[in-house]
């Protein structure tokens, strides 16, 4: 049995759970139920990023507290999480004590190991709001293409990267005045000095082989050192023997993964240097998203071995969330939050089992047609999937009191050959769920779907139950029904990490609890009444879904 530490990237409390988040969330959640259903021990961490200038600045608009709006927003991203079935063992917060303890721990280590240094560098300040001002908080045109209102590290049109200082006619986004330049002292991690070790370690199998490859770019002009201090003001700890300079957001964001589980060890009775310290047996997979690949590939990495912590066994990253063939638009109304799809659609399973029909395990962007999510769900799920349990239960129900026959039992071959076809695929579904070939892996599932339907339509059990002789225990009829419902429950158990609510409506409708996938090698005995399982989506549903998020 495998001992795995997951977690997925923590998403910053500065707004709302939308639908391109969730793709993370959704292939961790569904990668770890498999893992368990594998007879894996698993624990899945997570916790809301709470730090940085925007999450201050928000919250003085709301003329709250930075700690107030936090909590606010933890009890936001809870419930959506909760309510699309993302089970996390532990959703914690960044802003915590034992964050700050394990922040300040490393970065004393980092000290000591001669890889902190402190520099004297200039900034843009905001003279009317008495503060630097990070990149993304300064704008103007850019000094490449000339192009206007571009935040002070990228520009959007020509896709340059730059300094703050380097840009023309900037201004502060916080209170439009022109900023100053001002010269500050920030703390910087020798990154520089890590060089040989991370390009060995980007190379190493942990990433995927496209990250890989990406990260040599960085390799070539040379890593430059970090700079991991931010002045006051600012919504975050501060650096020990520093009086008035915080850590920066992505050096305690990471470190949020050691103390959420520090949280969660404390209460279970768990050993964290099981998990966390360098002679750990454990396996560390983070989930991420392709946009901050290099702070989980190079940053974290060797925040990890120079202050003497494991690293990671794999970093899996994904790629975008394009909505209709393009980036999501509020102004089209496809800037979707969690909670305006559970208010319209409401049914979480459907898009889980979208995004798993489309994920893959490479870093390629993903869409969600509209159109094409309506229709794969009501076919796939309703017309087949589901048509099979609703076609053919009233029979056994009607003639056999809902009992079945053991699939051991069944006399024609054919009803076998089903049967063991989809019990022989347990291997190959459990290594693909492996592999986060989920897009493969749905379409080896719905390929067995299809033959089973095809095989009910070919015998024809409504015919057959028109006929007296097939009235008893041993008929052709009760064979045929208990084949396609045998079937049925063998391809829910594979299929329970992807649609977890509806997973629990099947276990209730044949009396049993899915709980691994060894348990495709047996038989239910008996059902209970068929009760709707799955309603159609409507378009309006999805209209009404649009309209809610139109800006």
């Amino acid at each position: 049995m495998r001992k795995i530490l997951v977690t997925s990237a923590l998403p910053y409390a500065n707004g709302s759970i939308h639908l391109g988040h969730l793709v993370e969330y959704i292939q961790t959640d569904i990668w770890v139920r498999a893992q368990r259903f594998s007879n894996n021990s698993v624990h899945y961490i997570c916790a809301d990023d709470t730090h940085g200038t925007p999450i201050m600045l928000r919250a003085e608009m709301e003329k709250i507290s930075a700690d107030e709006l936090v909590k606010k927003v933890h009890e936001e991203h809870s419930n959506d999480f909760a309510d699309f079935n993302i089970k996390f063992d532990n959703f914690y917060t960044t802003n915590s004590q034992e964050n700050k303890e394990l922040s300040e721990h490393i970065y004393l280590t980092l000290k000591k190991q001669n890889k902190i240094e402190k520099k004297e560098i200039e900034q843009f300040y905001d003279e009317e709001k008495s503060m630097f001002l990070p990149d993304r908080f300064i704008k103007g045109a850019c000094p490449k293409c000339k192009a206007s209102d571009q935040y002070g590290d990228s520009c959007e049109i020509c896709g340059s990267t730059y300094t703050p200082t380097d840009l023309v006619s900037p201004y502060s986004v916080v209170s439009g005045s022109a900023p100053i330049k001002k010269k500050t002292e920030h703390y910087f991690f020798k990154l520089s000095e890590c060089s040989d070790f991370l390009e060995t370690w980007t190379q190493s199998g942990t990433l995927q082989s496209e990250a890989s490859n990406k990260l040599k770019e960085w390799f070539k002009t040379g890593l430059s050192d970090w700079d991991i201090s931010r002045d006051s003001p600012y919504f975050g700890f501060e650096i020990p023997d520093a009086p008035g300079k915080f850590f920066y957001v992505w050096l305690d964001a990471p470190i949020g993964y050691m103390a959420s589980f520090k949280n969660y060890s404390v209460r279970n009775k768990l050993n964290f240097d099981d998990f966390w310290a360098k002679s750990s047996d454990a396996e560390l997979i983070h989930f991420i998203g392709k946009d901050i690949l290099y702070f989980h590939a190079l940053f974290w990495p060797a925040t990890l071995k120079y202050s003497n912590f494991r690293l990671p066994t794999k970093i899996y990253a994904h790629g975008f969330l394009t909505v209709n063939g393009e980036k999501m638009s509020k102004s089209r109304g496809t800037f979707i939050t969690a909670r305006s799809y559970l208010d319209t659609i409401k049914n979480p399973d459907f898009l889980r089992y979208y995004f798993f029909s489309k994920l893959n395990e490479s870093m390629e962007d993903i869409d969600l047609n509209l159109e094409d999510f309506e229709s794969k769900v009501n076919s796939d799920l309703v017309g087949k999937f589901i048509n099979i349990a609703s076609r053919t239960s009233g029979f056994v129900g009607k003639y056999f009191d809902y009992n079945l026959m053991d699939s051991n039992n069944f006399v024609s071959k054919e009803s076998k050959g089903y049967i063991k076809n989809i019990v022989d695929l347990k291997d190959e579904v459990s290594a693909l769920y492996e592999d986060r070939q989920y897009s493969k892996l749905a379409r080896l599932i719905m390929s067995q779907v299809e033959l089973i339907n095809e095989f009910v339509n070919l015998k024809e059990p409504w015919v057959l139950a028109k006929q007296e002789n097939q009235h008893n225990e041993n008929s052709e009829l009760h064979e045929v029904c208990s084949t396609a419902l045998q079937a049925f429950r063998l391809i829910s158990i594979y299929l329970c990490p992807v649609f977890p609510r509806l997973g629990e409506n099947i276990q209730t409708f044949f009396n049993d609890s899915f709980e691994s996938f060894e348990q495709v090698s047996s038989s239910a005995l008996k059902i209970n009444k068929y009760e709707h399982l799955l309603k159609r989506i409507e378009k309006k549903d999805i209209e009404a879904m649009v309209n809610l998020n139109l800006d």
